[in-house]
């Protein structure tokens, strides 16, 4: 392995995957947020605006040009071709971002970069560019309690961005580590965490 270890970090919604990255940077680890880069290629003059704006049409634009992400949200979620277009747009651009902040993330001198990916394994665009893929699981109930107490969405969404979410066994299938984080206290959770930066040398 090279002195610089890729780590991929990604976990179904609600799993604590969010979590997991800000403990791995208190721990030294540049972490490199996908959702991050992809809420900004969607904002009001993001690189994928145009395209986006192109394809779907304006009204699913807000007044000030952003991404109208709730109507967005319900398109695609109906209609799987939608969902595979904007993906066509933006991860190629988030991919480009995410090269380009580990560039500058090298030069810098890190010693591990974490790629904080939620669809890591449905993209299957990652995965030779990474040492480790590191998982954080929990039941389906729990991320279910924790998406209704953090978001506030009903049963049928909840249900919908699970549908279209990676399924549990395969996503624990393509781990090198799994982190369980079925409970409420985040003690559990820091401990496995700095097992694993330890075992990687972090």
């Amino acid at each position: 392995m090279s002195m610089l270890l890729r780590l991929g970090l990604t976990g179904g919604i609600g799993s604590g995957k969010s979590t997991v990255a800000r403990m791995l940077a208190e721990l030294g680890a540049v972490v490199l947020d996908a959702d991050a880069m992809s809420r900004a290629t969607t904002q009001a003059g993001g690189a994928a605006m145009p395209e986006i704006a192109r394809r779907f049409g304006t009204g699913f634009l807000t007044a000030e040009g952003a991404l109208d992400r709730e109507r967005m949200r319900s398109h695609v979620f109906t209609q799987p071709e939608a969902r595979a277009q904007l993906e066509q747009i933006i991860h190629p651009l988030v991919a480009q971002a995410m090269e380009a902040q580990a560039r500058a993330a090298l030069l810098s001198g890190a010693r591990c970069l974490v790629h904080d990916i939620p669809l890591l394994v449905e993209s299957g665009r990652w995965r030779h560019a990474l040492d480790r893929v590191v998982v954080v699981d929990c039941s389906e109930e729990t991320q279910r309690q924790r998406v209704r107490a953090r978001n506030g969405w009903d049963e049928a969404t909840i249900t919908s961005v699970l549908g279209n979410q990676s399924a549990r066994l395969p996503r624990l299938a393509a781990a090198d580590v799994v982190l369980f984080n079925d409970g409420h206290e985040l003690e559990p959770l820091a401990r496995q965490v700095r097992a694993m930066a330890a075992r990687f040398g972090l």
